[in-house]
């Protein structure tokens, strides 16, 4: 029996298996599901270097980087989204103009807005939203030019943060509500802050969400964390992105260049050290070293394939671990 032939990619020199660019979207849309935008970003991006993608891919793409915010680039996929004519024209178009207020672009959202309504692309239901969206980008344009302060003095209600109320919610209920205040100046809200990170009930990812809050706008206070029955103090406004961190960046590198040869392997590899080092994040692997960490990874990614050999078995739980903590259960 003839075998069946598949398209195979080939891209700088790099093959691209079949099916590897729709698990890749697919991831990204599971990702951006679970509110876990910046995975969502990375899976998509890998993807749309082989493809064009469609209007759904953009989509999730500009809004994935938005809610990461990484602005330029969530211009740019808002404009290829655009330009291939969307059928939520509406929506891909207030997430453009959104983004370009973000990026300080506020007369070419004012000349954008007036023109849309001259031409009355827009239907008439959306309107009134277009007329608030350009109010209120009429507002910051102006309050930009009284003040330098680009931090929203937003007064968020604490209520919401208080560890009783925080706790009876679900995961994804708490995780929902820490990133509604990404973009609010939470220097009044820094102690609630701190007494979610504290409490013994916090999932480790929540965590780590939470802490970012506090990285994120270099809030200088100290935390008490504590992962996998080890505890640290720290300062955030003295903390790295995960990424970022000394040991994350020795493996990243160790893995570069181990997997050269093996593309997939090494895609798959930088995936799950961004995914895990979330979970432990302001910690990175404890007491391994960054070559016992990027063999271990090697090895469990190779072993995903099905080619398994005597390995870390101990490490190999860990990563087990840390892979069921970077899902947030629907309770």
């Amino acid at each position: 029996m003839r075998k069946k032939r598949h398209n195979i990619l080939k891209q700088d020199n790099v093959i691209v298996f079949p099916g590897a660019i729709d698990k890749l979207i697919a991831d990204g849309h599971h990702f951006a599901e679970h509110y876990q935008y910046d995975l969502a970003v990375q899976a998509l991006s890998e993807a749309l270097q082989y493809t064009e993608g469609d209007e759904s891919t953009l989509s999730v793409y500009a809004f994935s980087l938005y809610e990461i915010r990484n602005f330029e680039k969530a211009k740019e996929a808002c404009e290829k989204l655009l330009a291939i004519g969307p059928h939520k024209y509406i929506e891909a178009m207030e997430l453009y103009l959104t983004v370009c207020m973000e990026l300080k672009e506020f007369n070419q959202v004012e000349e954008l807005i007036r023109s849309l309504l001259e031409e009355q692309v827009i239907p008439e239901e959306s309107i009134p939203k277009f007329i608030r969206l350009q109010e209120l980008n009429a507002r910051i344009a102006e309050n930009l030019i009284q003040t330098d302060e680009p931090v929203i003095d937003f007064k968020f209600d604490s209520t919401e943060l208080q560890l009783d109320y925080f706790f009876s919610l679900s995961y994804m209920k708490q995780f929902q509500l820490l990133q509604s205040i990404r973009q609010v100046n939470i220097r009044h809200i820094k102690e609630e802050i701190v007494a979610i990170i504290e409490d013994d009930r916090i999932h480790p990812l929540l965590q780590s969400e939470a802490l970012l809050l506090l990285v994120n706008q270099q809030v200088d206070t100290t935390v008490k964390v504590t992962k996998f029955n080890v505890q640290c103090t720290v300062n955030p406004s003295e903390l790295s992105e995960p990424s970022a961190l000394p040991v994350t960046k020795a493996v990243l590198s160790v893995v570069e260049d181990e997997l050269q040869q093996e593309p997939s392997a090494l895609d798959m590899v930088q995936y799950l050290i961004h995914r895990h080092i979330v979970v432990t994040y302001p910690f990175e692997w404890f007491d391994y070293e960054a070559r016992e960490i990027a063999d271990g990874y090697v090895d469990f990614v190779h072993a995903m394939f099905g080619e398994v050999k005597e390995t870390d078995y101990d490490l190999m739980d860990f990563f087990h671990k840390l892979e069921q903590l970077s899902e947030l259960p629907d309770v």
